[in-house]
């Protein structure tokens, strides 16, 4: 285990960090207007972090070990699909959330 004294450093150090990179956005830049070229590039952020939180559950799934699972695979491509078909953020997340626990009930 790690030492108490330890783990309160990295607690403070990485609230700080976390602190520091919120205010530099939030305190210091604020209330000013942003670029062009920058609220275009921000546009895309939400778009980009789903994908990264995703992606990892359907290529190597904890719940398998690891290895290749159909209802996972099957659940990201029809979130694809419905969301460049209808370009609908709900109804992508609701549809492959259905296809995951309709297939996963379906093939045990």
């Amino acid at each position: 285990m790690i030492e108490t004294g330890t783990l309160w450093t990295v607690i403070v150090v990485l609230g700080l960090g976390s602190f520091g990179l919120r205010f530099v956005f939030t305190g210091l830049v604020g209330d000013r207007a942003m670029p062009a070229w920058l609220l275009r590039h921000l546009r895309y952020t939400a778009v980009a972090i789903l994908p990264a939180l995703v992606a990892p559950q359907v290529v190597w799934p904890a719940a398998t070990g690891g290895d290749f699972d159909t209802p996972r695979a099957a659940a990201a491509a029809v979130t694809l699909l419905v969301g460049l078909i209808t370009k609908n953020v709900l109804m992508a997340v609701l549809s492959g959330g259905s296809t995951l626990y309709g297939l996963l009930y379906l093939l045990g």
